[in-house]
């Protein structure tokens, strides 16, 4: 009888751990929002202020003389934390289509499983209305991603033209990752 309830315990066990197994093969493993070799296109909104407001912020100079505009970008991330990246953006509609053109290379750093990932970055560029002009660039931002695919970003740079005053400029929009 001893022998009986014996076996009938271990084929139990055996059933139970097999469940088990099963249970847990079902479950996908955590998702990755940020990846290496990813490709990712962005549509985003500027607001930029100029050296005098930055130095002396106030809520009335940005509105006065704070300017908005609208861009477009593309990012390509070697590495899960290292990419490359190009954007174009217009605040003035009377002038010259694109007002500026940039590109930066961006160290970004994944919050685990979070979706979010704060970054860096540092380019040059060229702006093309009011005064043609090289500059550089550095800032940083903080991008959230809501599923592997689409996520909303903002960030804010300083941005030192050659032959001009420096300005801050702000940007919020979607990222679509590929």
């Amino acid at each position: 009888m001893l022998t009986a309830m014996s076996a009938m315990s271990a084929d139990t066990t055996k059933e139970f751990n097999t469940a088990n197994a099963n249970a847990y093969a079902d479950q996908s493993p955590p998702t990755d929002y940020y990846r290496s070799g990813e490709l990712s296109l962005d549509a985003f909104g500027t607001g930029s202020i100029g050296k005098y407001t930055l130095n002396h912020l106030s809520t009335q100079r940005i509105r006065e003389r704070g300017k908005l505009g609208a861009g477009l970008g593309i990012n390509y991330f070697i590495t899960r934390n290292l990419g490359l990246s190009g954007e174009i953006y217009s605040e003035n509609t009377s002038g010259v289509f694109i007002d500026n053109a940039s590109a930066n290379l961006t160290l970004r750093f994944p919050l685990g499983q979070t979706g979010l990932a704060p970054y860096v970055f540092g380019g040059g560029g060229r702006q093309f209305d009011r005064l043609e002009s090289w500059f550089g660039q550095g800032g940083g931002g903080l991008e959230w991603r809501f599923t592997p695919h689409i996520g909303i970003f903002a960030d804010a740079r300083l941005v030192i033209p050659d032959e001009a005053r420096y300005y801050g400029l702000g940007r919020l929009g979607l990222r679509f990752a590929f």
